[in-house]
């Protein structure tokens, strides 16, 4: 903000940006928040490992295989993935996966 003569004035919290100690505060605010950021990154961090070491899986629950199959069966059949998600009763983003999945099944095993 200073490269471009900008300064920032608050009224309520009495900073001004214009003054060397409102600077200095303005500079300890993003200190303390970077050190809040990283702060939060190591306690997910930490509760991911712990779930993991307990075997709980993360992520999305996978799809039961009768639902890939029908997806499967749709797709074979020329229909859209809109119009399989509304029939099946799963959401786009399942059906896009289950096809992707499935292309890449094929160009494994020729």
């Amino acid at each position: 903000m200073q490269a471009l003569h900008c300064n920032l004035y608050l009224h309520q919290q009495a900073l001004d940006t214009s003054t060397p100690s409102g600077r200095a505060m303005f500079q300890m605010l993003g200190v303390f928040a970077e050190f809040e950021r990283g702060m939060i990154r190591e306690r997910v961090n930490a509760g991911l490992a712990r779930a993991k070491a307990k075997g709980i899986k993360l992520g999305r629950r996978p799809v039961k295989p009768s639902i890939e199959a029908k997806i499967r069966a749709l797709k074979a059949d020329g229909m859209g993935i809109l119009k399989i998600g509304r029939t099946v009763g799963v959401g786009t983003s399942v059906v896009q996966r289950v096809v992707a999945a499935t292309g890449r099944v094929r160009l494994s095993h020729p």
